[in-house]
């Protein structure tokens, strides 16, 4: 019977392992609100998460981009870049954009996959000021 060797592990790296990772986001489950055709209230859902989790950046006196985010009209409004949702398309919104990738918030805890949801569920619904 031969004997078996250990292999030395090869003195190159793979071609594969040089290639930068890439992040895709992941489809959530939906939330009770979507998985019930309930709608999503602006002043009750999405006002108090984002006061919460945007505003130390995106509200009050200090508005990163000019973009502020605790009021209705203020988010409509955008950024100076522009839009930040697109009412009934939350996939060509850049609010939902940045929130999936987890590139916002920066700082503190990111947005959980219901949080997300419900923010995508009220923009895919009209963006509605209810």
């Amino acid at each position: 019977m031969p004997l078996l060797t250990p292999q030395p592990p090869p003195t190159q790296p793979s071609q594969q392992a040089q290639l930068p990772l890439r992040i895709q986001p992941q489809p959530f489950p939906p939330t009770q609100a979507s998985n019930q055709g309930a709608t999503v209230s602006f002043a009750t859902d999405i006002q108090p998460l984002l006061k919460n989790r945007c505003g130390n950046c995106h509200g009050g006196n200090k508005t990163e981009e000019g973009l502020n985010l605790l009021s209705y009209e203020a988010i409509i409004k955008g950024s100076d870049n522009g839009p930040v949702i697109n009412a009934g398309a939350a996939d060509d919104s850049l609010l939902v954009e940045m929130v999936a990738t987890l590139e916002m918030p920066k700082r503190g805890p990111k947005l959980t996959p219901p949080q997300l949801q419900l923010i995508i569920d009220w923009i895919n619904q009209g963006a509605l000021d209810n």
